[in-house]
Order: structure tokens, then sequence, then C-alpha cells
């Protein structure tokens, strides 16, 4: 069967419970919004002139590299005005689907969980590794096309095949390749903001906390991260809330320690955000509608 691609998705859930593999060709695109899953992305460039920001780092990302993007990352995609031939591979995983797939002696999630030693974004296999890894994801995307005998058994083969894969790549030291574009201050201020965004945090604030001027941390904030440090801030104790809302904590116990000053407050933020208010997304989650995704 032809593997034929796809165009452009906004959508930004899966439609399947467990996990959902994407091939996507697109001959232009506008900057896609800074945001986050509760799954895991992980993102395979066959083609394109593209750079992505993951939290505080800058990736220019070249044919053959391999981003992992948890649920704890925000990001962003930004793509060349011009440039021609974007052709991608997009897979989300489940994380109870990569606990399930791991043993004791294989624990699957060692190369997606950020808070494991050693663990990176991005990995850039050597070209017979990236073509022994790209038949995997070939094959999976076209067993995901049909509805053959045995398909669900080989899919779920061919993804356990393809998170092993991956997770030997990781354990490789990492070899020479350009390094992520960063700033201090701006890795400081997401490192504190990660740790502190329940207390009351503003661009005043960090920027006497870390020395720098306040315009300064707002350009470079801009620069790197594609958002304002107030946007980010909102952003990153939304995704906490709903992180905790999908472990059965209910929006009246969570938004203060999630650093919103008032219920209403929360609630207006959370459903310009996602479209729900947060009674609705906690129903959605007890009905199992929207699966638990944090770590």
């Amino acid at each position: 069967m032809a593997v034929t691609p796809k165009g452009f998705d906004p959508r930004q859930e899966m439609r399947r419970p467990d996990f959902e593999l994407q091939y996507k060709r697109d001959a232009y695109l506008k900057q896609v919004a800074l945001h986050h899953h509760d799954f895991f992305e992980l993102y395979f460039l066959v083609s394109g002139d593209v750079t992505y920001t993951i939290e505080s780092k800058l990736y220019h990302v070249a044919p053959g590299d391999i981003l992992l993007i948890s649920p704890r990352e925000l990001h962003q995609l930004h793509i060349q005005p011009e440039m021609t031939g974007y052709e991608r591979y997009v897979l989300w995983v489940d994380p109870q689907l990569v606990r399930r797939l791991s043993t004791g002696a294989t624990p699957l999630l060692r190369c997606l969980d950020p808070a494991q030693p050693g663990y990176r974004n991005r990995l850039r296999p050597e070209p017979e590794a990236w073509k022994s890894l790209f038949g995997l994801i070939q094959s999976l995307y076209r067993e995901c096309q049909q509805e053959e005998y045995g398909s669900d058994l080989l899919q779920t083969s061919l993804l356990t095949q393809i998170l092993v894969e991956i997770n030997r790549l990781a354990a490789q030291p990492e070899k020479q390749a350009e390094a992520p574009r960063s700033s201090q201050a701006v890795s400081q201020v997401i490192d504190y903001v990660n740790l502190h965004y329940g207390e009351d945090l503003s661009l005043e604030q960090l920027a006497e906390r870390f020395f720098v001027s306040k315009y300064h941390l707002s350009h470079e904030f801009n620069r790197l991260v594609g958002t304002s440090v107030h946007r980010y801030i909102q952003k990153k104790r939304l995704l906490i809330a709903r992180q905790l809302m999908a472990q059965g904590k209910r929006p009246s116990q969570i938004y203060s320690s999630c650093g919103f000053a008032d219920y209403p407050g929360f609630y207006r933020a959370f459903k310009a955000e996602y479209g729900l208010t947060p009674k609705e997304y906690a129903l959605s989650v007890r009905q199992g509608e929207i699966k638990e995704g944090s770590l």
C-alpha cells in the first residue's frame, strides 16, 4: 500500500486512546502557537527547514533528527516562511501505554522522562540507525491505515520496537551536534517558574531575582520561547492544573496552589485556553473521555 502524506492539522488531541501516528507534508505553514500535550510527542523530520522551541531551548532540526517532547514541556514550531517540502512523521503516545509495554528490565519511559539523568530532547542518529528506525515508522504507519487480520498486534509490536530503538539511541553518548540556542537568564527563569509556579510571579520580580533588566529578559524570552514571560507563566500554571485534575483533584482544590489568585480568574483562563470550563474538563476525565497524561 502506498504511503500518502496528509496536510497540516491544527488538532492537538488524539483520536485514539493509546497512540497515533501522523505522516504530513506541507509546502507552507504559519507559525504554530506555544502549546503542550497530555501525551508524549515523538517527532521525526524527513525534510524541511524547521526550528523547534522546547521550554528554553531553540533547536534547528535537520532531516533525520528525532525530537522527544514530554507532557511537561511547552513547545512551539517555527517554520521558514519560504520553505518547501516540510515532511515529517509525528507519533503521539499515551504515557499509560508506554508503562504497559515496559517491563522491569526494560523501562521504556527512561528516554521520555525529563526527570531522568541525561534526558535530552533531540537525538541525531547515524544514517544506518535512522534508516532502520525509519523503516519501522513507515511499517507502523501502513499498519495504522488498514484493518487486516492481526493489525492490532503488529501495531503494538512495531510501536514497542520503535520505543526500544529510541531508548537505545538515547543511551548512546551524544555525538557532536549543533548546540541548542538558549540564554542563561531565560533558562534560569523557566527553571524557577517550574518550581515556583504556585507563588506570586511577575516579570519585574524575576528580572530582579536573576539580576537582568526586565527589558532584556522580555526580549530574550520572546526571541527564544516565542511568547511573553506572563503568557509562559500562565500556560505553565494551566498545564499543571490540568494534570492535577486528570489525577482526580477538584478544580476548587487546586487553583490557588497553581498560582491563581481567585477561582473566577482561573475559570476564565482555563476556558480560554482549552475550550472547556475546569468542571467540564474534570467531568470528562471522570467519564473517561480524557485520559490522564501526566508522568
